[in-house]
């Protein structure tokens, strides 16, 4: 008896456990047009296993099976809930069934009633059921925000990568994936210690913003430009319609792919119209100073001379332009400091080049303006700013009285070596017979047999110099040292227009044979190249320092009438040397 009434007390709890375990299914709306959606949830309020879905069939599955669970406590009553969420999407019209949903609880198996569902016509205003990704669609992209679409040559660019989180949803992580390379750009990434959170809006709808890169580019090609894309992986909590014991609402966890896309820039090329020849390609809008930080010394000391340039725009991607200093002055090669920022605005600052120069020698030397181009976007217009000439005042120190010494007198060709030779033919007036008969008029008779073996030889002596390839190079040597050097012989009793001359002529020489520039005709350049074309290296230490004798005699007044007549044989070597020696 006592075992009898435990078991009906046994089948009687689990009968009434049995009759209240639900397991039901709901949609949103049993009738919709063919281009809506419709949400159906299956329900339990005990937890089960083996949930077998329906085959929908008749509908495509836009998203699910999506789980939502519920549990709470209440003056010791337990609360429970658990539901499968599906969105689906008629495939046609008409009039459809959704089978049965199965769960096992408890070691019993429970089933939905069978749901009918009609699908109409396309409805012109669908009432869409949202999936958790339609929502994290909507709520979060990425953008890149370009300042300028369509720049200069070298201007600067921003691009600011901003992600739009809308305000229904909530970003639990941020991963990136690829990040952009732009290899037709100088880049400077502008560096954030954390990403920039705010309140902004879009197409008239209100996001969080985050600003997760931010780069300045400056283009370095013309033409359309395609920026590589930004792409991250973020994880959100989007809402669903679905409500805890207490109401509140319940999230579920999207995870969300977004990328930036591609953007294009059009970059303009600079305007040929107005471009200075000095133009470096210097893109902004700049100032420019050449300072001193003396002019006035003596020999041996040193002073500095600063080529500044400030102001915004490219500054890391030109150079600047560069003094031209007397070759008597030693300078040493100039030291570059650099002040720049660099803000979504672009680069900001200033570059400057020191040079240290230390005079040897007493006198006045002048250092020449100097022109600095660039091409202003703002005015769409080259500007050009030059500088005064500047002049070095060296007050005291030794007087230059370097000679050249290692040349022997013999080797030096004295002032008469280019003196025209007026010939003494030693013809005295005579008595003239008639012509007719005369010894005259038979010399003229026999004049043209006897000019066909003079013409013989003289082509065979003229064959014999060709072949003198040595002779040929020292009587063009020749030639080429008259030319340049007439005009300095002309002016050897003016000292002072003598080095000017003389000096004009080196450089002409130089001009001619090298094919090279004034302004290119450092000491450094001079040596290069003539020791290129394989010319002597004391050769070529001579021609530098007639060079340095020139330009000392002009600027330190020192010269004397030997060292007149010696420098004037000396190039008259030198060059006729060099035409042997250096090969084009």
């Amino acid at each position: 008896m006592k075992y009898r009434l435990i078991l009906f007390i046994t089948f009687l709890v689990q009968s009434l456990c049995a009759q209240n375990i639900e397991f039901r299914a709901d949609v949103s709306k049993n009738t919709l047009g063919a281009n809506e959606r419709v949400r159906i949830e299956f329900t339990m309020n005990k937890n089960g296993d083996n949930f077998t879905p329906p085959s929908f069939h008749d509908f495509m599955v836009i998203m699910g099976p999506s789980q939502s669970v519920s549990e709470s406590w209440i003056n010791g009553v337990r609360s429970f809930s658990k539901t499968y969420i599906y969105i689906l999407q008629p495939k046609a019209k008409g009039k459809f069934t959704i089978g049965q949903a199965s769960i096992d609880i408890d070691g019993r198996t429970y089933k939905t009633a069978p749901i009918a569902i009609t699908v109409t016509e396309a409805v012109a205003a669908p009432s869409i059921d949202k999936t958790s990704n339609d929502v994290a669609k909507e709520s979060l992209f990425l953008l890149a925000e370009v300042s300028k679409p369509n720049p200069y040559l070298n201007e600067a660019v921003s691009v600011t990568y901003r992600l739009y989180v809308g305000s229904n949803v909530a970003l639990n992580d941020l991963q990136w994936l690829t990040v952009p390379k732009f290899p037709n750009f100088w880049s400077q990434e502008i560096k954030m210690q954390e990403y920039e959170i705010g309140d902004c809006s879009y197409q008239g709808r209100n996001y969080r913003c985050i600003v997760v890169k931010k780069v300045v580019l400056y283009p370095q090609k013309t033409g359309t430009i395609t920026l590589e894309p930004l792409t991250m992986d973020a994880v959100l909590s989007v809402p669903t319609n679905q409500r805890d014991f207490f109401g509140r609402m319940m999230y579920e966890q999207v995870s969300r792919r977004v990328t930036s896309g591609n953007r294009t820039i059009n970059v303009k090329d600079l305007p040929e119209e107005g471009k200075p020849d000095n133009f470096s390609g210097a893109v902004g809008d700049f100032s420019f100073a050449v300072t001193p930080n003396k002019q006035t010394l003596k020999g041996n000391e040193s002073m500095q001379l600063k080529v500044e340039v400030s102001g915004s725009g490219n500054l890391k991607l030109f150079d600047l332009p560069k003094p031209t200093f007397p070759s008597s002055l030693e300078v040493y090669a100039p030291e570059q400091n650099d002040d720049i920022s660099t803000t979504l605005a672009g680069m900001k600052g200033r570059i400057e080049q020191t040079y240290t120069i230390v005079p040897q020698y007493k006198g006045k030397y002048p250092i020449s303006g100097i022109a600095f181009s660039y091409f202003n976007p703002n005015t769409h217009k080259y500007e050009t700013i030059k500088t005064d000439e500047l002049w070095i005042d060296v007050t005291e120190g030794a007087a230059n009285e370097d000679t050249p010494t290692d040349v022997a007198n013999d080797n030096n060709l004295p002032s008469s070596h280019f003196r025209a030779q007026q010939p003494n033919t030693g013809l005295v007036a005579m008595h003239q017979p008639a012509f007719f008969g005369s010894v005259r008029y038979y010399l003229y008779l026999l004049l043209p047999l006897l000019l066909i073996p003079i013409a013989l030889i003289a082509w065979r002596i003229r064959q014999r110099r060709a072949g003198d390839i040595e002779g040929a190079k020292v009587r063009t040597a020749n030639r080429l040292a008259k030319k340049y050097l007439s005009e300095a012989k002309r002016k050897l009793a003016d000292k002072d227009h003598f080095y000017e001359a003389l000096e004009r002529a080196l450089h002409n020489y130089l001009k001619a044979k090298l094919k090279i520039e004034t302004t290119e005709m450092s000491k450094d350049k001079i040596n290069e190249l003539l020791l290129a074309r394989h010319a002597a290296p004391e050769t070529v230490e001579r021609f530098i320092q007639l060079l340095a004798n020139c330009e000392m005699a002009r600027y330190s007044q020192h010269h004397t009438d030997a060292s007149v007549e010696s420098d004037f044989g000396n190039a008259v070597q030198v060059i006729t040397e060099l035409d042997k020696q250096v090969k084009k």
